[in-house]
């Protein structure tokens, strides 16, 4: 399984849902999401700022991360950011590969 950071951001009714729903109801719904794309969500949390909520998820593939990400999104109650996230053993086997590159004006 892959691990990917989503990072969402609520329109003003996506907004209204979490108020009357609150926080719980809103972690349930996207867990049931993360499930169905065959995941397991690791973490959820709301925040301040740039972002309202962040999770942390597994899924099989992109494939299955961007199948979640345009499900949600297409809501329109939602806008999301999905960033895939490397394990410190997946860096450390990158930096052992050397591609062949000529960097620009080289």
């Amino acid at each position: 399984m892959a691990k990917y950071l989503l990072q969402g951001s609520y329109s003003a009714d996506g907004l209204k849902g979490v108020v009357k729903e609150g926080g719980s109801g809103r972690k349930d719904a996207a867990s049931k999401a993360i499930k169905a794309a065959g995941g397991k969500m690791e973490s959820l949390y709301f925040a301040f700022g740039d972002h309202d909520v962040i999770a942390i998820f597994d899924v099989a593939d992109n494939v299955s991360a961007a199948s979640l990400a345009l499900t949600v999104s297409s809501s329109g109650m939602i806008r999301t950011k999905i960033t895939p996230l490397l394990t410190v053993e997946e860096v450390d086997a990158a930096v052992k590969k050397h591609p062949a590159y000529r960097p620009p004006g080289a």
